[in-house]
């Protein structure tokens, strides 16, 4: 049976959602905020974050349908919703507080029946495997953590002697270049130099989101089994629309919007060989919990960008969490 008809008849009572917003200070520049939803209903409540990145956005929410008696028709009345006033700065934020409130409806409903995700889809939660994002110093986190394993981007402004210490140190698993990130803080030009070191010094490493034009993708040609992408795929239909076959798929809930969406490209990926791993938004609250949980789920071996949030938090420190996570033990998402 696919995954979303596990879920879709799951009864829920959605009597009032609120909001509660979440903020911290990453720098002089930048405050990260998201909103965490709150669906209330039958002595229970279910909890989704919206990673919008924008602040402004999140000055404003929805009113949501209350009173649907399953989680398929809450998701079929949230399509006639507006979920901004006005534009959002990006148009990926529409999936962005689409999945808030889906996740919160999931989390209820699953709650009211007294269940886990993994008892609802009968699947069993295994420890979780992750990697650490960095633009800090990755040799600073392997001084106080020697196990960790990364996620780095590479910079145009990286040298070939970095490269080669990173190389050496044999914990880089994920390499992301951000060729379809446009107008954004990390934003990185296509160059074939540092995709040629790249492929050449880390043989072993998944290269995420690489433009797969001119001599950047020549560099590329043979590599398919290490490709992954994220930032293009919303949907099954991005995946196929995809010029070549990747080996890799980062899964990051919020792109997809709503749950079937998501649980449809997690059994697409499954079915056709295509490699898993979990991605996150800079959660603050608990979407970050909730992708911990679909990893443990769907794709616990692979190299999980899901690190607890102390990480996003502060700089290189001893007495962190260390890979890897154990099981959720709950009921909910």
């Amino acid at each position: 049976m696919p995954l979303w008809d596990r879920l879709r008849d799951l009864g829920l009572a959605g009597e009032e959602m609120k909001t509660e917003r979440l903020s911290v200070d990453v720098s002089t520049q930048f405050t990260r905020v998201t909103t965490t939803v709150v669906l209330a209903g039958a002595g229970e409540e279910g909890r989704g974050e919206d990673v919008t990145y924008t602040a402004e956005d999140h000055d404003w929410f929805p009113e949501v349908p209350t009173g649907v008696t399953t989680l398929a028709e809450f998701s079929s009345a949230l399509a006639g919703v507006e979920l901004f006033r006005g534009e959002p700065k990006m148009e990926a934020y529409l999936d962005y507080r689409r999945w808030a409130l889906e996740s919160a409806a999931l989390d209820l409903a699953l709650r009211q029946n007294g269940l886990s995700l993994g008892a609802a889809v009968e699947r069993a939660y295994r420890p979780v495997r992750f990697v650490v994002s960095t633009r800090e110093d990755a040799f600073a986190w392997l001084t106080v953590a020697p196990e960790l394993e990364f996620k780095l981007d590479p910079e145009n402004d990286w040298d070939r002697p970095l490269m080669e210490r990173l190389a050496a140190t044999g914990r880089v698993r994920v390499l992301d270049f951000k060729a379809y990130y446009v107008g954004t803080p990390v934003d990185v030009v296509p160059d074939p130099v540092l995709y040629r070191a790249a492929v050449e010094l880390f043989p072993e490493a998944v290269l995420e989101d690489a433009s797969l034009d001119g001599e950047c993708g020549a560099v590329l040609e043979g590599e398919e089994g290490r490709l992954s992408f994220d930032a293009p795929i919303h949907s099954v239909a991005d995946l196929r629309a995809l010029p070549v076959e990747p080996g890799w798929l980062n899964i990051k809930p919020s792109r997809f919007g709503t749950v079937a969406r998501l649980l449809e490209c997690i059994e697409h990926c499954d079915a056709n060989g295509i490699r898993m791993y979990g991605g996150g938004q800079f959660e603050l609250g608990v979407g970050r919990r909730h992708i911990q949980t679909l990893a443990s789920l769907f794709y616990a071996d692979g190299p999980n960008d899901v690190a607890p949030s102390e990480y996003n938090t502060g700089g290189p420190r001893a007495g962190l969490p260390q890979s890897p996570l154990p099981p959720p033990e709950r009921a909910g998402l």
